[in-house]
């Protein structure tokens, strides 16, 4: 598997996790929001939060659009363009973010939506390029965003297997572009039978090179350290302020103690994968003197006489001879005199 890597971090086989605190747009246009957001992502434990950078007009044509969607616990129609305008951000306010994570030195990171809103990330300074599963087939936009050179952090929700291999050729991943590639199901949030992680174990065996990631919209922390064991290596989660806020995310987005919680159970699941090696723990080794038995004279044993059952026998401690030995003991006779309680050493037996 390639390595990639993001500021001074590297992503791949081996490498701790790299976790990303998505805000997307639960700042709800608020520049305050957005600033605590970066302090309760810090706080939390993650190495990235990501925003969304767009223009209304460049992602909607048709005004009169509406979307239907959850919110304080009633259902909420309203126009779509409406919606993504309340939630922009000028580029004074984006300068205010990018200097903010920048002091908190927490990674700032945003999804553009068209090319004129990564040239004000380009000004801003991004280690990489967050693309969402909307653009996954949106080649002329992704092939642009390769020029850059900057690594592709790409969501696939809703993408076959064919389509995905599609997109990777075309911006270059089979050639070494920079690509991490992130599972996801679109689907907000996502119910447990639709989350399929052992989509990862496809992804890896089709695209062995390619770093892997999980986009998680599920709700609660199990999906997400599951997807550990299967190989993802970075990790993205919506969260809010309080998830009372008006706007479409917010219910089902972490709040900031689900948020520090999603963290920590990634971190806590990769420090158990542990090593593959199949050896005991230093721990294990201390135990098993305490815990394991081994060959105990269950009587005093004259020199010649012969080792069957009723003279010895397994008890504890573990620090003589191992129990698997006994049956190959039996038959042989005491090479001297053995009191009952000890333990049998090579040697006693001829």
């Amino acid at each position: 598997m390639t390595k990639i890597k993001l500021n001074n971090q590297l992503i791949g086989q081996g490498c701790q996790p790299f976790i990303i605190a998505e805000a997307g747009i639960n700042h709800n246009g608020e520049i305050e929001n957005a600033l605590e957001m970066i302090d309760v992502a810090k706080a939390a434990g993650a190495d990235a939060i990501k925003f969304q950078t767009f223009e209304a007009s460049g992602i909607v044509a048709n005004s009169s659009l509406t979307y239907t969607y959850k919110s304080q616990g009633k259902e909420v129609t309203e126009s779509v363009f409406e919606m993504y305008k309340r939630c922009e951000f000028s580029k004074t306010e984006w300068i205010k973010i990018k200097q903010k994570c920048d002091e908190t030195k927490i990674l700032f990171l945003s999804t553009p939506e068209n090319r004129s809103d990564l040239d004000l990330l380009l000004e801003l300074g991004i280690p990489a390029i967050k693309v969402g599963s909307d653009d996954f087939t949106n080649i002329p936009l992704l092939k642009d965003y390769s020029t850059t050179g900057l690594p592709l952090i790409i969501s696939c929700g809703m993408a076959n297997l064919s389509e995905i291999q599609q997109t990777l050729k075309a911006i270059g991943s089979f050639e070494n572009y920079p690509t991490i590639l992130m599972l996801t199901t679109s689907e907000y949030p996502t119910i447990p039978m639709n989350v399929n992680l052992l989509k990862l174990k496809t992804l890896s065996k089709s695209f062995p090179n390619i770093p892997l990631g999980y986009s998680d919209h599920t709700q609660g922390i199990l999906a997400s350290s599951l997807a550990v064991a299967f190989g993802a290596k970075v990790f993205e989660k919506h969260f809010t302020l309080d998830k009372n806020l008006p706007g479409p995310d917010h219910w089902f987005s972490e709040d900031p103690e689900g948020l520090k919680n999603w963290v920590d159970s990634i971190r806590t699941a990769t420090t158990m994968l542990g090593s593959e090696e199949v050896k005991p723990t230093e721990k294990e080794e201390k135990t098993k003197i305490l815990a394991r038995r081994s060959i105990v004279a269950l009587c005093d044993i004259k020199q010649g006489e012969s080792f069957d059952q009723n003279n010895i026998g397994l008890r504890r401690p573990g620090n003589g001879l191992s129990a698997i030995m006994i049956e190959e003991i039996f038959g042989k006779k005491s090479a001297k005199r053995i009191s009952k309680g000890d333990l049998l050493k090579i040697g006693d037996f001829v």
